[in-house]
């Protein structure tokens, strides 16, 4: 089978290799699957680096949401599942950039009949992580302010969906105006382009002085300060994750602005029967809001894997829009 594999630490551009490789075999519970569609992050491109905080053996394939039919499973896992359509995170070094890939049976996610299995494996990262952060970690409630870092990118896109779906009032910070246009389209009320306009005070005068009550932030760097100083009393701003830089708490300012700060990390639901529970309902929960027509995943493109390293060069210098899908069986970018 092909697999795109990286070798040494580097850029994705460079250390990307697309190896013919043997099909993976399945350990104890575990399952394989054909590879319908992968979506790109992030991480992605800190694998390839070598800076992630996963440190997969040399050779491995990257890519992490993924979605696809099931076609073997290992030691432990009911033989009735061969055939099912799913997604879930791929399970390291053997991951999602393949023609084939390796999920535990334990966080299978079942793709409805009707749902687009490439669809499916886009959503997967960016609206769970949207899902958990806004209601179980920032309890978002109906006619709440939501401010939206990052708003365009693949995990911003879904926040802005989830939080219109919620009641909130959502404002979207995105640099560019082709970006800022499409977070309106996704159901934004208001919109601030930072290629022109200041964080804080646009945030300020739209909320009368107030400041918003939630803050989704994958962005963190000086962004997270910024918009700290634009959260009410009272408000929570959520470390999603730190595409531009590690964020910095100074716990004193939090005490003065009676603010909180919460972590957002969706492993700490996979450890037990517990967690792995909540996550199955907050899929059901996507999966129902998708079937009704209030969310989607944001395409910037369809690629082959051969266009996997290109594409993750984009993805690092913030020339995407919501998510790269990447479909094996596609043989030209």
């Amino acid at each position: 089978m092909r697999a795109l594999r990286v070798h040494g630490p580097g850029e994705p551009a460079a250390v990307l290799v697309l190896d013919e490789v043997d099909p993976p075999t399945p350990a104890p519970g575990q399952v394989v699957i054909a590879v319908a569609g992968a979506a790109l992050n992030l991480p992605d491109v800190l694998l390839c680096r070598g800076t992630y905080a996963l440190h997969p053996p040399l050779p491995f394939t990257p890519g992490l949401d993924v979605a696809g039919t099931v076609t073997r499973v290992g030691d432990g896992v009911d033989p009735g599942v061969v055939g099912a359509v799913v997604a879930g995170v791929a399970e390291l070094p053997t991951g999602a950039l393949a023609e084939q890939s390796v999920l535990a049976a334990d966080r299978l996610y079942r793709v409805p009949s009707g749902v687009d299995p490439g669809h499916a494996a886009a959503m997967l990262i960016a609206f769970t992580t949207a899902h958990v952060s806004l209601f179980r970690r920032g309890g978002l409630a109906a006619g709440e302010t939501l401010l939206v870092l990052g708003a365009a990118g693949g995990v911003g896109s879904a926040a802005i969906q989830v939080g219109h779906r919620a009641g909130a009032r959502v404002i979207a910070a995105a640099g560019s105006a082709t970006k800022a246009a499409a977070c309106r389209q996704l159901g934004a009320d208001d919109v601030i382009d930072t290629s022109t306009a200041e964080l804080v005070e646009s945030v300020l005068a739209l909320t009368g002085g107030r400041g918003v009550d939630v803050v989704f932030d994958p962005v963190g760097g000086s962004v997270f300060d910024a918009a700290r100083r634009c959260t009410a009393s009272e408000g929570r701003l959520l470390v999603v994750g730190f595409a531009g830089g590690v964020q910095q708490v100074a716990a004193n300012l939090l005490l003065y602005r009676n603010q909180s700060v919460l972590g957002v990390y969706l492993g700490a639901y996979s450890k037990d029967d517990v967690g792995r529970a909540y996550m199955q309902d907050v899929w059901a929960d996507l999966m129902a809001w998708h079937a009704s027509g209030e969310i989607h995943a944001v395409i910037d493109r369809e690629i082959g894997l051969d266009a996997a390293a290109s594409a993750l060069t984009d993805l690092a210098e913030r020339r995407v829009t919501g998510k790269v899908l990447v479909r094996p069986s596609m043989t030209e970018g």
